[in-house]
């Protein structure tokens, strides 16, 4: 069970969170959570979590690559923002984990108590519509707060026009 949600009284506002992870229709759930947050006077959370199990490396070998996968996450995220900001004006949070993603990012959720809604957007590869999408579509409660999954088919006028 999630924390009570504190967008609703005064001095919070809603906050719309969308996952970095460097899938092509990341960008789509990004411009959308702007969009919303933009519109409705919220805020963005751009979070972008580091998988974990990717530094089974000797302890030298394992620093050098967790560093490096530090920096990727910091050039992506920081690239979604600015994107964000140049776009839709709004300044995003940004918030960087390393674990599994689902777990993270219900663990942010329960740390600002101000982020209402998930966004996410469904891939169209033949490996299916992405991990976190269909944890969602296979559990329905993999996440404590709503979740709004887009499309990636959506251009940014179309978005633009839903938000």
């Amino acid at each position: 069970m999630v924390s009570k949600r504190l967008s609703s009284l005064e001095g919070h506002r809603r906050k719309f969170m969308a996952v970095i992870d460097n899938t092509p229709e990341c960008a789509r759930a990004v411009h959308y959570a702007g969009r919303r947050a933009k519109n409705s006077n919220g805020g963005l959370v751009l979070v972008y979590v580091i998988p974990e199990g990717d530094f089974q490396q000797w302890l030298g070998v394992e620093e050098i690559m967790r560093v490096e996968a530090r920096e990727e996450a910091e050039a992506a995220v920081a690239a979604a923002a600015a994107t964000v900001r140049e776009t839709i004006g709004v300044e995003p949070e940004i918030v960087i984990r390393e674990g599994s993603a689902a777990e993270q990012i219900n663990a942010v959720i329960e740390e600002d108590r101000d982020i209402a809604i998930l966004v996410l957007a469904a891939g169209s590869t033949k490996e299916g519509p992405g991990p976190l999408v269909s944890s969602v579509a296979g559990r329905g409660a993999a996440f404590p707060i709503p979740v709004t999954i887009l499309p990636d088919t959506l251009t940014n006028e179309e978005i633009d026009a839903l938000c």
